[in-house]
């Protein structure tokens, strides 16, 4: 595990996958970036399915084993920091990236501010919004479930077990459900605590349009797919495809059968498609 600073005072955490790519900048790496609540190593299921590339996944800020920004200031330009900070501390410049949710906007984000950062990029619904999708003064319906998360278990096979049986991650393959709570709890008090508190997480959803990604997809000019799951239900699965229309350079590709947990339900589809995209 490498460490890499970023801005607010964060120290990331950034997971070395594995697989047989190189060590730098050489375009056989893929940066992944994970979604709000999780970390860099639920990846591993899918990144073990990537042929001929080595695969780095940090966690984001106050994901995982990286630190909370000061003053638990989440607004998603932090993450854009982050994703940006990964890349000039280990030579990325010029790789392919693969985000899920909130990491796809990061990486939107990252490649709007910084164009050229990245040879392709591969988003799974992506958290982008029209400003009209804004909650204005209502509360964040996903910032109250974080809140009402359970923060602590018996054991990490407790933990397991009740979200193996529980949605919406039962959704999720075994192994990657495992590999989320390896290491997104930490031993406390004779329990498991989740590493990433609800209170974070809910911070994080709170600031889902603090960062006006929309304006600026036409930025974004390297190419990129934007994935989507076949649930119709309102959220990014259903900004998806005019997210891909968009971008200078976008194309829009649905799972069918996948929902908005796809790169973790059912890693080697979606890992297909990835090295499809960039080959």
């Amino acid at each position: 595990m490498a460490h890499v600073d970023s801005t607010g005072g964060v120290r990331l955490a950034v997971h070395d996958l594995g697989g047989s790519g190189g060590t730098g900048g050489t375009g056989d790496e893929i940066l992944l970036a994970h979604a709000t609540g999780f970390h860099g190593f639920v990846w591993r299921p899918l990144a073990g399915c990537l042929d001929g590339v080595r695969s780095v996944a940090p966690d984001l800020r106050g994901h995982g084993d990286s630190t909370a920004p000061s003053g638990l200031d989440y607004r998603w330009d932090g993450f854009a920091d982050d994703v940006l900070a990964v890349v000039d501390g280990l030579g990325l410049a010029g790789t392919r990236a693969v985000g899920h949710s909130m990491g796809g906007a990061a990486l939107l984000l990252a490649e709007q501010r910084r164009p050229g950062t990245f040879a392709a990029l591969y988003v799974y619904e992506p958290v982008v919004f029209p400003p009209e999708w804004a909650f204005g003064d209502g509360e964040n319906p996903l910032a109250a479930g974080a809140e009402r998360r359970r923060a602590t278990f018996p054991s990490y096979e407790a933990a397991v077990r009740r979200y193996a049986t529980r949605p919406p991650l039962d959704e999720l393959r075994a192994d990657a459900l495992e590999d989320y709570v390896a290491h997104g709890f930490t031993p406390s008090d004779g329990e498991v605590r989740l590493k990433c508190p609800p209170a974070h997480e809910a911070a994080v959803f709170r600031m889902s349009t603090s960062a006006d990604v929309w304006s600026g997809l036409r930025d974004v000019r390297c190419p990129t797919v934007v994935a989507f799951g076949s649930d119709d239900r309102p959220g990014p699965v259903s900004v998806a495809p005019t997210v891909a229309e968009r971008l200078a350079d976008g194309k829009a590709e649905r799972f069918e059968g996948l929902g908005h947990f796809g790169p973790l339900e059912d890693p080697p589809a979606v890992a297909a498609s990835i090295e499809q995209a960039f080959r």
